[in-house]
């Protein structure tokens, strides 16, 4: 609907409304305002004894993962000073690493919208699988570079309160219409001469898109390289373990990467049913893997510290800052009590008290990934 047909309905309802009211309606009592809610404070000022397990954790295992951050912070104004201290700490003494942060920050605890202080916590990793740059018999899967007809328009540029959200679609005519859905794109040859790398795994190409980035080992090369998130269509993701929760296929409990992938064995005539549940489609670009202990690089352009960098919502949370995470360790009720950095974000990490933790690379951080989905609490440091 264009807007003189808007504006048109408008007026002829205006008109409609003032020839018909003839006499002014009867006055009703005065009924009592009601009192307007106080903003929930997202981030409440407290202290370092109030952080369970701050005391026992070794933060120079936290301490690569900060001066990576500060790469990108000591560009700003309030992080100038501990950013430019920090290369002056020894990155070997433990005590003079723990004073640096108990005296130049503040921790504050997150909170809910609904004031809650408690949320979720999951984990992602960086998954290996086998491809080749041509398709065969064996490699049938394609991930896909972004496409040239994807549009991305920046709301923040008309609308400054929206900043850093983006709309993604396409142009037919001279309309901009949402992008094609993961069923569109994957039953068509709309992507034709797009193809990044072919897979040998459909399912695991899926995950693939799920944690944004991986490895791909070339046989024919012998060679490993590494594609990481280039862009999405825009769809809204949709978790597929929910898609079977709801319909009563899993439980909760077995919802899990390794039972989806469980569910995918059991039942390979509706594979793509269950991938098409999930609309969102990520494009890929390649990277040279570099040095192989280093992770993916994140939303903050630099690259993640297996164990010590999450994934979190930016409007809550600033980039970069070190977070401090109370939550236990994945299907367990033993405590994981740790300083990270918030480097990453996630179409799926939404809400404060939310967090994404990076596990690394391979099988192991894998497994440890998929049962993560823990109750956590979250106290961000942020400078004096």
């Amino acid at each position: 609907m264009n807007f003189i047909r808007v504006a048109g309905l408008v007026f002829f309802s205006a008109f409609l409304l003032a020839a018909c009211t003839v006499f002014p309606p009867e006055k009703k009592p005065a009924e009592p305002e009601a009192i307007p809610a106080k903003p929930v404070e997202i981030l409440r000022p407290s202290s370092f004894s109030d952080l369970p397990g701050w005391d026992r954790d070794d933060l120079l295992a936290a301490w690569p993962a900060f001066l990576n951050s500060c790469q990108v912070l000591i560009k700003k104004d309030n992080w100038r000073e501990p950013c430019t201290l920090a290369r002056q700490i020894d990155a070997n003494d433990r005590q003079a690493v723990r004073r640096f942060f108990e005296s130049l920050f503040t921790p504050y605890q997150v909170f809910n919208k609904d004031g809650s202080e408690t949320g979720l916590a999951t984990g992602y990793y960086e998954p290996l699988l086998l491809g080749a740059r041509k398709k065969s018999s064996t490699y049938q899967t394609p991930l896909h570079r972004v496409p040239d007809d994807l549009l991305t328009i920046d709301l923040a540029s008309v609308y400054p309160s929206l900043k850093g959200m983006r709309l993604r679609g396409r142009l037919v005519g001279n309309k901009v219409e949402p992008y094609y859905s993961r069923e569109e794109i994957v039953q068509s040859s709309r992507m034709k001469g797009k193809v990044l790398l072919w897979v040998d795994d459909p399912v695991e190409a899926f995950f693939l898109q799920v944690q944004g980035s991986g490895r791909v080992y070339l046989p024919a090369q012998k060679q490993t390289v590494r594609v990481v998130y280039a862009d999405q269509n825009g769809r809204p993701y949709r978790s597929i373990g929910r898609y079977l929760v709801d319909r009563g296929e899993l439980s909760l409990d077995s919802a899990s990467a390794q039972g989806i992938k469980d569910w995918f064995i059991a039942n390979p005539s509706r594979q793509q049913e269950l991938l098409n549940a999930n609309p969102s489609y990520v494009f890929f670009r390649e990277e040279k893997l570099g040095d192989p202990k280093q992770g993916p690089k994140g939303a903050m352009g630099i690259p993640l510290t297996p164990r010590r960098s999450i994934a979190v919502d930016p409007a809550y949370i600033p980039l970069g800052a070190p977070v401090f995470l109370n939550t236990t360790e994945p299907n367990s009720s033993v405590p994981m009590q740790r300083l990270v950095m918030a480097q990453d974000t996630g179409g799926a990490i939404k809400n404060p008290v939310r967090a994404d933790y990076f596990w690394g690379f391979g099988a192991d951080a894998g497994k440890n990934a998929g049962k993560m989905r823990q109750k956590i609490a979250m106290w961000v440091l942020l400078p004096k």
